[in-house]
């Protein structure tokens, strides 16, 4: 359903930039909603690497006739902790892409 091409996954990795662009570019398109919300990320306790430790999360939104947008965040604490850290920042980009996107008229 995301769309998410085997090349980016296998070029990225699964926590990346490109891979929650297309994330949320992809739940967009095949759907009928006017925005999406995009997360991956290491929750822990394992599966951190030197390069991407626990608590990266890449999150991505999307708008009808807008470029998806991503961010890198880093969270601190236990699996729950980075989890409820993430939706909240996920909840904040929403917001914001909602205010944009009611300021441009749409």
């Amino acid at each position: 359903m995301l769309g998410v091409s085997e090349t980016t996954l296998a070029r990225d990795g699964a926590v990346s930039e490109a891979v929650v662009r297309e994330m949320a570019a992809g739940a967009l398109a095949h759907s009928q909603a006017d925005i999406s919300v995009a997360v991956t990320g290491i929750a822990g306790p394992d599966g951190g690497t030197t390069d991407k430790p626990v608590g990266t999360v890449w999150l991505g939104w999307a708008g009808v006739g807008q470029e998806p947008r991503a961010e890198c965040r880093y969270f601190a604490g236990d699996r729950q902790a980075v989890r409820e850290q993430t939706i909240a920042a996920a909840l904040v980009g929403l917001e914001s892409l909602l205010i944009e996107s009611e300021e441009a008229g749409g």
